[in-house]
């Protein structure tokens, strides 16, 4: 500091000023460089695993594609994959979750299951399973795994810190889709040979209820944050029905007003893709025959039919931003949920388009994760 004011004096007065100045400016700047190194500000991005539309690699090819939430879903980063089938081409993406407990993100293929740490984006662990791997989901705690078997007879519970096997829960339904309850109590499991939605006992994997029978087999479903009541597609049905958690009853068959079933390029049922916005106060279904989104008021009960959307390609999943503003469309399309109108198309780095079944959010404050959503549209009001 003496010899600064040594130097100082020697300087000519506008000199001295100028340095004074630098000085200041420094002396303030500090404080708030301090303050982003220790609070940086949270980000929030859409992970989208692709080949996410079966093994369709011109949807987005074979990665992550990950984009900014906060830049109108502008492209950020592309991160490569595992996940290869024995022939060495890339296998469809059956599914995708986030664990904060891991810091990883997992993604689910025809083949097996691969862990990738989301600070380093470098593979953790790739499994293969016996039976291959569906859509799977992650406990709320992040420490837990049910990977369904590829429509096949069970479920596998996995660690998710290892990989390893924990227990098998064999529903012989076909098993495909799978969803955790907020509470963590219980695992929602549906088959594609089955019309009831088996609900397993986190705790004891076992087998609690089952929600049915619904009219045809069960596919995409969701449920609502209290977990009272089940939203189904079913097979043949341009709508979907509802069942009740507690009494294992169906309550209501809703069907779409106004729109024929139609032939659909995938799936194979005219309804793949139904979500609760999280305020629960809507249902949003997907039309594969008539690409459209078809929403229903949810505060009325049966819920009743209220608009419909055009998306640019067969919709074959719906989900929602963490914050409810947001509509999730397999298609690539991003929806203002309160205007109904495309805000955003999802491109990547060469502008082409990306679409995935298998997408999720998570948020990220530096490097490291810190909030996440899922890749269902459940509903998040808990108190019922």
């Amino acid at each position: 500091m003496k010899s600064f004011s040594l130097l100082l004096n020697k300087l000519p007065f506008r000199g001295r000023g100028f340095v004074l100045l630098i000085t200041i400016l420094i002396a303030a700047w500090k404080p708030v460089v301090e303050e982003n190194r220790q609070n940086p500000k949270i980000k929030r991005y859409l992970y989208v695993a692709t080949p996410g539309v079966r093994d369709y690699l011109g949807y987005g090819g074979h990665g992550i594609q990950v984009f900014d939430m906060d830049n109108h879903y502008k492209f950020v980063k592309f991160i490569p994959t595992s996940g290869f089938h024995p022939d060495g081409k890339p296998s469809n993406v059956k599914g995708v979750c986030v664990s904060l407990a891991t810091n990883c993100i997992y993604i689910s293929t025809l083949e097996g299951l691969q862990c990738i740490d989301l600070t380093t984006e470098k593979l953790v662990w790739e499994k293969p399973f016996e039976g291959g791997a569906d859509r799977m989901a992650v406990s709320p705690d992040g420490k837990t795994i049910y990977l369904p078997s590829l429509e096949k007879e069970f479920w596998n519970v996995i660690d998710a810190k290892t990989g390893d096997i924990i227990t098998k829960i064999v529903t012989n339904s076909g098993s495909h889709n799978t969803l955790y309850g907020l509470s963590g109590k219980y695992v929602y499991l549906a088959g594609l040979k089955s019309p009831y939605l088996a609900v397993a006992d986190a705790k004891t994997h076992t087998i609690a209820k089952q929600i049915g029978p619904f009219n045809a087999e069960v596919r995409p479903f969701t449920i609502n944050g209290a977990e009272t009541l089940a939203y189904v597609n079913i097979n043949n049905l341009l709508g979907f029905e509802i069942g009740d958690i507690k009494t294992g009853k169906k309550l209501y068959r809703i069907e779409v007003q106004g729109f024929n079933k139609g032939e659909v390029k995938r799936h194979g049922c005219p309804t793949h893709g139904i979500a609760l916005t999280p305020d629960e106060k809507e249902v949003w279904i997907c039309d594969g025959a008539n690409n459209r989104l078809h929403i229903f008021d949810n505060t009325v009960m049966p819920p009743r039919q209220v608009n419909t959307i055009t998306v640019k390609d067969m919709p074959g999943w719906i989900s929602f931003s963490l914050d409810g503003k947001h509509a999730f469309s397999a298609t690539g399309d991003i929806i203002d949920v309160k205007t109904r109108k495309i805000i955003a198309s999802l491109e990547d780095k060469n502008y082409n388009s990306v679409q995935s079944e298998k997408m999720v959010e998570i948020h990220f404050s530096g490097k490291k994760p810190i909030k996440t959503g899922d890749q269902f549209g459940m509903g998040k009001v808990v108190n019922d």
